[in-house]
C-alpha cells in the first residue's frame, strides 16, 4: 500500500484527503516511479474543483514528478531500473509511486536535485510546444511574457534568454516584479501600477514585440493585439479573465498577426513522445548548462496538498510549488 492524495468530493483545498491505495503496476510501454517530489499545477486545482477526468485516468491527482525507476512494463528496456528521471503523467503524481509512460520520463541532468526536477516537466513541454513551436520565438526577438512570476512563466522567460530573445515579463507586485529582474529579464512591469501596452511602446520604440505568451485572456487579448509588431504571434495558455473576446480581424489582417493556443493533458501519445524528445534534444542541454532552472518557491510535505493549492489559489508564489513525497 501506499500513500496518495484525492480529492473526496469537489471543492475548496479542504476536500484533499491522504489516502491509501495499491501500488499500481506498469503496463506496457509504462514504467513504475518510486517518487521523490510532485509538482503542483493549475490543472490540479481544477480538477480538485470537478473537471471530470479523461477515461481511465486515477483519480490521484498530480501530472509531474521527478522519482527513481522502481519496475518496468513490457516491453520497456529504458530508463532502466534505478534510473532518475522526471515525467509528465495524466495523473497519479501525488503519492509514493505513480505509472509513467516511459517515452514521457526525461533524464535528470546530474547537475539538478532530484527533488527539483519535479518542476521541470510540465512547464518543459508547455514551453517547448507553445513559445517555441506555436510561438516560433527566433534569436533576437522580443517576447512579452505574461504571469511570468509563475511556474511556467519563470520558466520560460529562461528559455526565451536561453535562446537568444529579449524579455518583457509582466507580474503582480513589488517582489515578484524584483524576481523577475533576478532573473535577468530585459524589462519586468508591475501590472498593478504600469500600463504593459504603454511601457511597451515606450520600450520599442514603437515597434512591439514579436511574440505573446498569454494566461490571462479576456480583455488582455486585445491589449496585446496593439503591441504586437508585423508578423507577431499571440499564443493563449490560459484564460484567467475569459475566453470569450472580441477581436478585430482588420487589425489581425493589416498586421499579419496569428493567433494559436492549445493545452497540454489531451494530446495524443504519439504527440507528447515527440514534445518529449524535442525537449531532450533542445531543452535538457540548456538545465545541464545550468542555463535553465526550476525556480522553486516552496516544498511542502504531500500531506500538506491542500497548503500547496492555497498558495496557488492565492497567486502567492513566484516559481514552482512542490510536494515532497520521499526524502
Amino acid at each position: 500500500m501506499m500513500n496518495a492524495i484525492i480529492a473526496r468530493q469537489p471543492g475548496g483545498p479542504e476536500v484533499l484527503e491522504l489516502v491509501q491505495r495499491k501500488v499500481p503496476q506498469p503496463g506496457a510501454g509504462e514504467v513504475l516511479i518510486r517518487v521523490a517530489s510532485a509538482g503542483v499545477n493549475r490543472p490540479d486545482l481544477l480538477q480538485r474543483n470537478g473537471m471530470p477526468l479523461p477515461p481511465g485516468v486515477t483519480d490521484v491527482l498530480g501530472l509531474e514528478v521527478s522519482g527513481t525507476v522502481a519496475a518496468l512494463g513490457a516491453g520497456v528496456d529504458y530508463p532502466a531500473v534505478g534510473t532518475p528521471v522526471m515525467a509528465l503523467l495524466n495523473g497519479g503524481g501525488y503519492a509514493d509511486y505513480c505509472v509513467a509512460r516511459a517515452d514521457l520520463c526525461l533524464t535528470v541532468p546530474q547537475n539538478l536535485p532530484l527533488a527539483q526536477a519535479a518542476g521541470v516537466p510540465e512547464a518543459a513541454f508547455t514551453v517547448w510546444h507553445n513559445l517555441f513551436e506555436l510561438g516560433r520565438l527566433q534569436p533576437g526577438e522580443t517576447v512579452l511574457i505574461h504571469g511570468a512570476a509563475s511556474g511556467v512563466g519563470t520558466f520560460a522567460l529562461q528559455c526565451a534568454q536561453a535562446c537568444g530573445a529579449r524579455v518583457v515579463a509582466t507580474a503582480g507586485g513589488a517582489e515578484k516584479v524584483a524576481a523577475l529582474r533576478q532573473l535577468g529579464v530585459w524589462r519586468a512591469i508591475n501590472r498593478h501600477s504600469e500600463d504593459f501596452v504603454a511601457v511597451i511602446v515606450d520600450e520599442t520604440g514603437g515597434h512591439g514585440v514579436d511574440v505573446v505568451l498569454d494566461n490571462v485572456g479576456g480583455d488582455y487579448v486585445a491589449r496585446n493585439l496593439s503591441v504586437l509588431a508585423p508578423g507577431g504571434r499571440h499564443v493563449s495558455l490560459s484564460f484567467m479573465q475569459g475566453a470569450k473576446i472580441e477581436l478585430d480581424l482588420q487589425l489581425v489582417m493589416r498586421k499579419g498577426l496569428s493567433l494559436t493556443s492549445s493545452t497540454l493533458r489531451p494530446k495524443s501519445a504519439s504527440e507528447k513522445t515527440r514534445l518529449a524528445q524535442c525537449i531532450s534534444k533542445h531543452l535538457l542541454p540548456l538545465i545541464a548548462a545550468g542555463k535553465i532552472a526550476p525556480t522553486l518557491h516552496q516544498t511542502l510535505p504531500l500531506a500538506q496538498a491542500a497548503d500547496a493549492h492555497r498558495i496557488l489559489e492565492a497567486n502567492a508564489n513566484i516559481g514552482k510549488v512542490l510536494l515532497q513525497v520521499a526524502s
